[in-house]
């Protein structure tokens, strides 16, 4: 029941992020001084700890089947486990670096712009990876 409820809250993180990045540019004016909706300082430390959950969820799933042996025969559900294994792990990365340089100022290691694609690359790739790790614990039977 606990990964049911898990799956369903990284399934609303998803959609969050996902519609988000989708309407922002509809009703937020981005300025120098503003280039983004204060919106995301709401979302983001729900993605930070939707990111870790799905990335222990992922982990467990990898484990329960790569531990079938080297000799077994890959499978579905194998490249399925380990997709999004790795998957969390890159964009983790880059949402840990990207979050804590919007928390430090004055550590500026890249231009907006580059910043900017980095953020779209988290907000478009975060929520697939979270639906569909969501979509898997959802659908356990405990």
């Amino acid at each position: 029941m606990a990964k049911r409820i898990a799956g369903w809250g990284l399934i609303a993180v998803a959609f969050a992020v996902a519609i988000h990045t989708v309407i922002e540019p509809l009703y937020h004016v981005s300025t120098a001084a503003q280039p983004y909706s204060p919106f995301w300082m709401v979302l983001d430390p729900f993605m930070v700890v939707a990111l870790l959950a799905g990335t222990i969820f992922a982990y467990q799933r990898k484990r329960a089947v790569g531990g079938e042996g080297d000799d077994a025969p890959v499978s579905r559900d194998y490249v399925a486990a380990n997709t999004l294994f790795y998957g969390f792990l890159a964009v983790g990365i880059l949402l840990l670096w990207s979050y804590l340089n919007l928390l430090n100022p004055g550590y500026a290691p890249t231009g907006s712009d580059a910043e900017s694609v980095i953020w779209m690359l988290i907000d478009a790739s975060l929520p697939l990876l979270l639906g569909a790790q969501g979509f898997s614990l959802a659908r356990k039977k405990d």
